[in-house]
């Protein structure tokens, strides 16, 4: 049986995986889309299994901040406001493959700090 916690972290690999591709082909709106996905997964995944709400938008921002503080890098509100530059980018097509390539870079931090928290 699947927890929660490891359904959200193979999420997360998947959604990176899948943005890759889309940057590749050019489809930057679904690139920002599986690269906020990968974000919100992998915050999930730290959320869940530590026993804190992650059902919304304000729950991941408010796990993020409790994270930057107890690990004591700041940087993590950083990379998750890139990561919700991308979801923004999903609705509103204003980014360019410059910028979509950057946020998803963002992402892979991200998720690479945060992976070490939920295993």
């Amino acid at each position: 049986m699947t927890t929660r916690t490891e359904y959200h972290t193979t999420t997360d690999r998947h959604f990176m995986a899948k943005a890759g591709g889309y940057l590749a082909d050019g489809d930057l709106l679904q690139a920002s889309e599986k690269g906020w996905g990968a974000a919100a997964q992998t915050v999930k995944a730290v959320a869940e299994h530590r026993g804190w709400s992650h059902d919304g938008h304000r729950q991941l921002y408010t796990a993020i901040d409790r994270l930057a503080d107890e690990t004591g890098d700041r940087r993590l509100r950083m990379l998750f406001r890139s990561a919700n530059s991308l979801r923004q980018n999903f609705y509103e097509d204003w980014m360019t493959r410059d910028a979509v390539e950057d946020g998803l870079r963002d992402v892979e931090e991200l998720v690479d700090k945060l992976q070490v928290l939920h295993v």
